[in-house]
C-alpha cells in the first residue's frame, strides 16, 4: 500500500470525543480557532500526495477504515488547514464538502502521537 497522506495527532481537545456518539471526529491543524480547540484532534498540517478517493484506506495507527465517500473540499482543507470531519457511517454520497466518510466500524482509539494516514 502507498501512503498518499500522513500526519500525527499533536493535541486532543478536552471535548474531542464528544462526537463519538454521533460517529464522527474533527481533525484540525495548528491554526485551529480558539472556539474549536476543545472539540478537535489537533494534527500537524501536511500535504497529500494524490487525490483522495473512495476505496482508499484511512488508518489510525493500526486501525483501518475503508473510505466510502469524499466531500469536494476534503483534499484542499486537509492540505491547507489540516481540517476535515471524519464520519464513520458508511455513506456512499458525500453530504458535506469538508467531510470524509468511512465504513461504519468501531470508533478508533486516538491518543497523542497517533499516526493518521491515507493509503492507496
Amino acid at each position: 500500500m502507498v501512503k498518499i497522506y500522513e500526519t500525527v495527532v499533536k493535541k486532543i481537545g478536552s471535548n474531542a470525543e464528544l462526537f463519538k456518539s454521533e460517529n464522527l471526529l474533527i481533525l484540525f491543524g495548528e491554526n485551529v480557532p480558539d472556539s474549536l480547540t476543545d472539540y478537535c484532534f489537533n494534527i500537524k498540517v501536511n500535504k497529500s500526495k494524490n487525490e483522495i478517493k473512495p476505496g482508499m484506506i484511512l488508518r489510525f495507527d493500526d486501525q483501518d477504515y475503508k473510505i466510502t465517500a469524499v466531500g469536494e473540499k476534503v483534499k484542499k482543507n486537509l492540505d491547507e488547514l489540516g481540517h476535515i470531519t471524519v464520519k464513520f457511517d458508511g455513506s456512499t454520497q458525500a453530504k458535506l464538502p469538508g467531510t470524509l466518510y468511512v465504513e461504519n466500524k468501531k470508533y478508533p482509539r486516538i491518543q497523542i502521537g497517533t499516526e493518521i494516514s491515507i493509503l492507496l
